[in-house]
């Protein structure tokens, strides 16, 4: 066995896991290049079943909303035979167009440039929307969600996964031994429990929120999955935000930090 394989299956025997099943079908190589945070597939996988099978039919029209490198459009084309529209800001259709040509979904998968404020699409073109790891970028505005669900067809869905806190904190202080990341970040205050969420979707008053809750021991995943990043990504920039993630997993010491995920229903 060569070096390069028997480092490619250590990874995939490192990063494989039970609870998910159809992202251990995909090369730990291609998730370490392509990835640009926690692990979006693992995320994804958690999402797409309070999601519900009949917005991931086949044939649907699902819009991934702050797609990245378009790792989550390829796996809702492959694992749900979707058609979907790839939209991101930061990475350009150019850059994704030969990713999803090679991953074999080109005619499922279009890669778009949008802003989420200003997205070119009609009322109800969807059946569902998903977003992974990016909704905290623009979601928490109270008047966001009525813009963008008048893009579902009424009945459809919309779900997302977000870095959040276990609770909200209490006062105006965000926890006491993280303090010195909210100082040097202020994006931290879009961090917010399952339970805020769930308050801002219900007084938008545009859907029926059907799921908001938090992944267990997702600090678990979020930790192993940078410290792989870490030690084997090519990108000197990824793999520093890797080595930045794994201190944050160990200064939380309470383990406040973790994933929630929200699932509403257009009424």
């Amino acid at each position: 066995m060569s070096d390069i394989t028997r480092t490619s299956n250590d990874l995939t025997s490192r990063l494989a896991d039970p609870r998910r099943p159809l992202s251990n079908g995909y090369d730990a190589r291609w998730m370490i290049d392509n990835q640009m945070g926690p692990n979006a597939l693992w995320l994804l996988e958690w999402l797409a079943p309070a999601l519900g099978l009949d917005a991931l039919r086949p044939g649907a029209r699902v819009l991934d909303l702050g797609c990245g490198r378009a790792m989550t459009s390829v796996f809702l084309a492959k694992e749900y035979d979707v058609q979907v529209v790839a939209a991101d800001l930061w990475v350009k259709p150019d850059e994704n167009a030969p990713r999803i040509a090679e991953a074999g979904v080109a005619d499922r998968v279009l890669p778009v440039f949008a802003e989420a404020h200003d997205l070119p699409f009609g009322e109800g073109t969807f059946d569902a929307i998903v977003s992974v790891d990016a909704y905290q970028y623009f979601g928490t505005d109270d008047l966001y969600l009525p813009t963008l669900t008048r893009l579902l067809k009424p009945g459809g869905r919309i779900g997302v996964v977000v870095p959040a806190l276990r609770e909200e904190p209490q006062g105006d202080e965000p926890p006491a031994h993280l303090k010195e990341y909210w100082e040097k970040d202020p994006g931290f205050w879009a961090f917010h429990s399952p339970a805020w969420w769930r308050r801002l979707w219900t007084r938008g008053g545009t859907v029926e929120v059907e799921t908001a809750d938090w992944l267990q021991d997702g600090w678990r995943d979020w930790l192993l999955w940078s410290e792989v990043c870490a030690e084997e990504s090519t990108s000197e920039f990824m793999a520093d935000m890797a080595r930045w993630s794994v201190d944050l997993m160990h200064a939380d010491v309470d383990h406040v930090l973790g994933f929630a995920r929200i699932v509403g229903r257009r009424k």
